[in-house]
């Protein structure tokens, strides 16, 4: 899910940061073993290194449960629910996958805090903690789908209970008919993708640079695929996740889409990302204010 957690920086840029009395002591070895590898104690920029082996040692997400209480017990023992999300819960670890844990309860913190976005060291795994009352969840959430990236609503819907099914399913209830509606893309913001997708296609099809070349085709595929997606009601998501929620879509139209950007034919690419802005209403540039 490290490429979910990035659709959430945006958003969780204002979280409070960890507070020191839940942020887990780091000692030395500057190494240390786990079960998924050999993990770095001395972290840049808030993420650990990692020298993993070719395999993960465990995968069933059952299998974390315990170690999950007890995690839960230590940091946040107050909690009401404990959703398990991402690859653990889905069986579908590898050797960087971290745990992911929707944590809600009205009483979690005690300086008056709605939510916070941190990420542990327990027991040789890495735990990526996004933690609401309530009153935050409610914030983060709707703000989620106002930006058609609804992550922690999805971890909410698809994840696992490790804690808290009656009180999980007061939440599901509330959240659910909200996400089933799916984005809704307003005229103005369908306009300004058009814009900014017709000015990055002039880019591309005039670069000779095989960096921007590279650069400007990276920026069309997630640009075109967010707008395929938001004009047919679907939610879009970041890093691996967009190309996922696209194939989920439609996949003949995915493939149709990278087959080109694969294979670097870049007179096709231009062609399919035409295709697709035509089907959205087409190019738009003189004319287009904002």
């Amino acid at each position: 899910m490290r490429q979910q957690r990035q659709s959430l920086l945006h958003s969780f840029d204002q979280e409070p940061a960890a507070r020191d009395a839940n942020a887990s002591v780091m000692t030395k070895p500057p190494w240390r073993s786990t079960p998924l590898g050999e993990i770095s104690l001395e972290h840049a920029d808030g993420c650990f290194l990692t020298r993993c082996p070719e395999t993960p040692v465990r995968s069933s997400g059952m299998e974390f449960f315990p170690l999950i209480e007890r995690f839960v017990s230590a940091h946040f023992p107050r909690a009401d629910v404990v959703v398990l999300a991402g690859s653990t819960s889905r069986s579908q670890r590898t050797p960087t996958s971290d745990i992911d844990l929707l944590i809600l309860g009205d009483h979690l913190f005690d300086d008056g805090h709605e939510s916070l976005a941190a990420t542990y060291l327990f027991e040789g795994e890495v735990f990526e903690v996004f933690a609401y009352t309530s009153a935050g969840y409610e914030i983060w959430a709707t703000r989620g789908l106002e930006q058609h990236r609804p992550v922690i609503v999805q971890m909410l819907l698809d994840g696992v209970t490790v804690r808290g099914d009656e009180e999980r399913a007061g939440y599901r209830r509330a959240w659910e008919p909200r996400y089933a509606e799916g984005p809704v893309l307003t005229p103005v913001e369908r306009d300004h993708r058009r814009y900014v997708i017709t000015d990055i296609l002039d880019d591309f099809v005039d670069a000779t640079d095989p960096l921007e070349l590279h650069v400007l085709a990276s920026a069309l595929f997630e640009r075109t695929a967010e707008l395929v997606l938001l004009t047919n009601h679907r939610w879009i998501g970041a890093g691996k996740y967009l190309p996922r929620r696209l194939r989920e879509f439609d996949p003949e139209r995915a493939e149709r889409l990278s087959a080109p950007l694969l294979s670097n034919d870049h007179a096709a690419f231009a062609g399919r990302v035409r295709e697709e802005l035509e089907r959205a209403g087409g190019r738009l540039q003189a004319g287009y204010s904002r």
